[in-house]
């Protein structure tokens, strides 16, 4: 996905998205192992194209992409891939959950970017996490 935006002297840039819009239940089961099989995390960002929390804190999870570089940064559209939304568990949007080697690590419901900041922060100090930090 590219976006465009503005430059100093009023030229458009192309900046290319670091997080992966999943469009199928294929998608993310592809998405899904290829991480875990290469011990990457995985941050998503349950949303609904609805939401407007959702929508909100979209440039902030973009930002997070941009930070850090080594997690994959997958965006769910509950209303697109409903099963995969139901298989989580996930009721409320936004919706952000951490998963590593496979397997839910932390979840946050709400757009609250202090929130998830911490809780990114508290994963890759964790003795557990075998990812570098940013």
């Amino acid at each position: 996905m590219k976006k465009k935006q503005k430059g100093m002297e009023g030229q458009e840039h192309s900046k290319i998205s670091k997080v992966v819009k999943i469009r199928s239940r294929e998608s993310w089961e592809y998405y899904i192992t290829h991480a875990t099989n290469h011990g990457y995390p995985i941050m998503v960002h349950f949303s609904a194209c609805w939401c407007m929390p959702s929508i909100a804190i979209s440039p902030f999870f973009e930002e997070l992409a941009s930070t850090y570089q080594h997690i994959l940064f997958l965006m769910v559209d509950v209303d697109e891939i409903k099963e995969v939304a139901s298989k989580l568990g996930i009721k409320a949007m936004p919706t952000l959950v951490l998963i590593s080697g496979g397997a839910p690590m932390d979840k946050i419901v709400g757009a609250n970017p202090k929130e998830i900041r911490k809780m990114m922060d508290a994963f890759l100090h964790s003795p557990h996490n075998k990812s570098s930090s940013p």
